[in-house]
């Protein structure tokens, strides 16, 4: 049976679930197939290499953050091909995030609300599952590590839980990720403004400089960025990157706004909306950060990818790889090999 339409009927089932369920559902289930050696059901795509940051990209799809938080389902998910794993976000002490219910399904619009909270077992549990994992003990492919702040901690303490976990995963990682841009803990993305954020990547570039020395091995680190930001923001962002040297730059995360979904069931939800209605406002961003950074650092290009052409306009918009959350949700598995089939002659 065709995988689309294995996964439609699949579908139907796993939407007939709170979404939250479903999620606890699908990911221990592709653990256990991958276990089971039925990973190899799941078409895989073509090699098409990319060096970005300095690490070799099998082909330039990867998966996003917020899937995996804890890294308890890595070699599940390597099973569907991408050519990179990005798992987290990660606290430096386990914290149960928000109350449920905190994810909403908004199928008109294609799309998810979450306020899931940063919800993770901590960085020592997180670094442990990765430990585990045959794809990080085999060397498989490309592993990203997405690292934020407690809930409790203070905004002007923040930086000190990224070190913190910082760290802890530099060990394990291909690349480091810095999440200073959900919408679900409580002024994150305060961290954005200027002052702030010259502080933290200051310290971060630091430690980064510190722990290659100490591990004979630089691993990259890149920052994760909202949608919701204006062209000063992002000059600011951009500036502010290639001055303390960072290596890369992913855009984008949720939105707050709800425009898209205005009147659909859960649109007032809290939380941070992904889907097809961040596709336009993550490209805005990508756009103007490729006028700011030309070709000095590259951009992972995230947001509403349902499609291998939505992939290939990231690209053409200015990222160097793209990441799948939402569109995986909605369309399933092959979405990975549609997207990798369209980039195979798209280049930045």
């Amino acid at each position: 049976m065709p995988e689309k339409l294995l996964y439609a009927l699949a579908r139907s089932v796993l939407f007939s679930m709170e979404p939250e369920k479903a999620h606890h559902l699908t990911l221990p289930a592709l653990q256990r197939m991958s276990k089971s050696g039925l990973g190899g059901l799941f078409s895989k795509p073509a090699d098409d290499p990319r060096t970005v940051m300095g690490v070799h990209f099998p082909n330039p799809v990867g998966l996003a953050a917020g899937l995996d938080k804890d890294g308890a389902y890595i070699d599940g998910l390597a099973a569907l091909g991408f050519g990179s794993i990005e798992i987290g976000t990660v606290t430096p002490r386990a914290q149960p995030g928000n109350p449920q219910p905190r994810m909403f399904r908004l199928p008109k619009a294609e799309a998810i609300i979450n306020r899931m909270g940063f919800n993770n077992g901590g960085v020592d549990a997180f670094v442990r599952n990765v430990q585990s994992s045959r794809f990080y003990q085999d060397k498989q492919g490309v592993l990203g590590l997405n690292i934020g702040k407690n809930a409790d901690t203070p905004i002007e303490r923040a930086a000190d839980d990224y070190l913190h976990c910082l760290e802890k995963v530099y060990p394990y990682a291909s690349y480091v990720t810095v999440n200073i841009s959900s919408p679900n803990t409580k002024n994150l993305r305060q961290l954005q403004g200027a002052d702030e954020l010259d502080s933290l990547l200051a310290q971060l570039k630091s430690a980064q400089q510190a722990l290659a020395d100490k591990h004979k091995r630089y691993v990259p680190v890149a920052l994760k960025i909202a949608p919701d930001i204006d062209a000063e923001q992002i000059k600011t962002i951009a500036d502010a990157l290639l001055r303390h040297k960072i290596d890369g730059v992913i855009a984008t995360n949720t939105t707050i706004t709800r425009d898209a979904v205005k009147g659909l069931p859960f649109a007032e939800e809290a939380g941070g909306l992904s889907g097809k209605p961040v596709f336009e406002l993550s490209n805005r961003v990508i756009r103007a950060l490729k006028a700011e950074l030309g070709d000095e650092l590259p951009i992972i290009g995230v947001g509403g990818i349902f499609s291998g052409e939505d992939a290939a306009t990231k690209i053409r918009e200015g990222a160097s790889l793209v990441q799948l959350y939402s569109g995986l949700i909605y369309q399933g598995p092959a979405l990975v090999k549609e997207c990798a089939a369209a980039l195979r002659n798209v280049r930045t």
